[in-house]
This record gives structure tokens, sequence and C-alpha cells, in this order.
């Protein structure tokens, strides 16, 4: 069997249980104090250390897979790097702390082009306050980076595995922006005038959710303080990506299609085709989270605009995600979030 067959989500539940079932784990562990309490399959790993709780998460971008030079430039390509592990520090409700980075470059590689890259990672950690404090440099016949962000929580940081049939579901932010802006700069495949059917108001919203998303970081210390225990970040698709919130906590979903949050500017760009981005577009790095009526009612106050309630869990099949259109149909979720090897 090749890895394409089993979809990178397959090749991820593989290589989990090899590692929980045959690691050997650190022996000094316990001599320093060290517990580890959020193991293989969360947007962060993390342990506990005295009265506050670590947390480490690691993402890899490579050119040609999730970039090209022509739709993002060096210093978007900063930015965003560090945004999408931020991003799953504020999916526990941690505050992002030491970053590592890992650059493979070609070796005729601009140094003006290297420092527009570092700007963009430190704009965007300035304004989080993390540290870059190290990292490795290697020759690649093509660019990618590879980043490692630790954080920190003083209490039980939120996880995909702890929600239960009955809570709500719902977004911190618009969905579909990201896709919208990488559709329009590709000039949507099939459609090259696109781009001049798009007001520039619409073109700079969307290629900026594309190029320069912001992690939901002060959203998530909300959810946390106000008592929500189940988050994760939206990073493949809001199908997909409530799917495996679903799979972990071994429950289903609905979405209700008429109250997914999509921001006027997307709709004015692809009239026909928002929804679909908003399922499954990816890359908007805010959080999908779950919490009983009530716990929702205190916290949906003290989001931001765009924010939304979108649906609920139900007990059955693990992972199974269904939309009711507007016109009270069902249908299954689109499964066209992005996988590596599909």
């Amino acid at each position: 069997m090749q890895i394409q067959e089993m979809g990178e989500f397959g090749v991820i539940d593989l290589l989990t249980r090899m590692v929980v079932q045959k690691r050997s784990g650190p022996n000094h562990g316990a001599d320093l104090s060290f517990k580890l309490t959020v193991d293989n399959g969360d947007d962060t790993a993390a342990w506990q250390t005295g009265t506050a709780t670590e947390l480490f998460t690691t993402d890899t971008v490579v050119e040609g897979v999730h970039f090209t030079r022509e739709t993002t430039p060096w210093r978007d390509l900063g930015w965003k790097c560090i945004a999408s592990n931020v991003s799953d520090i504020a999916a526990m409700g941690g505050l992002p702390m030491y970053a590592l980075v890992t650059l493979g470059l070609p070796p005729d590689t601009e140094v003006n082009d290297l420092e527009q890259l570092y700007q963009g990672m430190l704009e965007i950690s300035n304004e989080h306050g993390v540290a870059i404090v190290g990292g490795d440099m290697v020759r690649s016949p093509v660019v990618f980076i590879t980043i490692g962000l630790t954080g920190i929580h003083a209490g039980q940081p939120m996880l995909r595995s702890t929600a239960r049939a009955g809570d709500q579901v719902a977004v911190t932010g618009y969905l579909g922006g990201s896709g919208g802006g990488l559709r329009l700069m590709l000039g949507a495949g099939h459609d090259s005038n696109l781009s001049d059917q798009v007001s520039e108001e619409a073109a700079e919203y969307l290629r900026g959710c594309h190029r320069r998303p912001r992690p939901a970081l002060a959203e998530g210390r909300i959810l946390s303080a106000s008592g929500v225990v189940t988050a994760m970040d939206v990073s493949d698709g809001l199908g997909d990506d409530l799917s495996k919130l679903c799979r972990s906590s071994g429950l289903s979903a609905r979405i209700h299609a008429g109250q997914v949050p999509v921001h006027p500017l997307l709709k004015q760009a692809y009239p026909d085709d928002y929804l679909d981005l908003a399922l499954a577009g990816g890359e908007d790095y805010l959080l999908l989270f779950t919490a009983p009526a009530e716990v929702m009612a205190l916290v949906m106050p003290q989001l931001s605009q765009g924010a939304a309630v979108v649906g609920e869990l139900l007990p059955g099949e693990p992972g199974r995600v269904s939309v009711l259109d507007v016109d009270g149909s069902e249908r299954p979720a689109s499964a066209a979030g992005w996988d590596h090897f599909r």
C-alpha cells in the first residue's frame, strides 16, 4: 500500500499508534517533574512542569506544495509560517513563547529575499510576544521552512477529545477568506478573467486573508477563561477539521449552512461558491470550538464580529459531519479539505 491510498490523516493515525505503543519515553522525566498531559493527535503536545503547562508545536511549509513565489511574497511567507504555529498555541488557550526556525534554501536565493522572510517573521513574532531563539539551515532544491514553537498555559489546555453530544459548535470569525484569496491569485484555474470581475476592495481583503492570516490568540484565551474545554484551529477547512474533532471525541456533527459566517466581500467575489470555500477552503487559522449552550451564551458576546454558532454535536458515527442546507436538505460535508497525499 502507498501512503496516497491511506491519505495524510490515515498516515498520521498509523504513526501515532506506533509511537504510543513502542516508545520507551524519557527516562529522566520523573526526576525533572515532567508529566505528559497532551499526547499525539492534538494541536500541540503538552506537559506539566510545576504549576504551568508547557506547549509545543511544529509545522512545515514547502515551496510548490504550500506556496509559490508568484502568490506569496517573501515577507508574507515569513508572517504566515509563524502565524500557523501561533494558531496551534491559540487553539489550546495558551500563550506562545520561543520559536526555532529551520530553513531549506537553494544556493541562488537572494539575500534580500531572506531578509524579507525574516522581517515578516519578526513582525508577527513581536506582535504576539514570540522570541526567535535559533534553528538550522540546509541546502535544498526548493524552499522549505519548519517552525518549532513553545507556549505556556497556566491551567488546563483546551483539547479536541473533550466534546460531548449536545454541545453547540462555533467558530471565532469569518470562514473561507484564505481559500478565496488563493483562488483569486491563481485565476481560479478555469477563468482567467476572474480577477477583473472582483472589486479591488474584495481582492485586497481576500489576498490579505491568505497571505497574512491573524491567529485567534486573544480569542483562545477568552474561550479557555470562560469554561470552554474543547477547541482546535481551522487549518484544513471547517468540514475536515470538525470531522477530526468528532473522531477524537467519538461523535458526529451537523453544520447549518445558513449560520456559517462568511464575510460580505467573499460573497461579493464568489456568489456561487462562498459556502464551499467556507467549508473546505482551509488556512483560515481561526478557532473551532464546542460548548454547552449555557457556556456558549457567556462566550459569544465576548468575541469579535464574524463569530457564530454553526451547528451541534450528535451521537453517531465518529467523524461523520453533515451539512443542513437552507432548503432543509441534508448532505455529507465536503471531504475536499487539505490532504497532503490526495
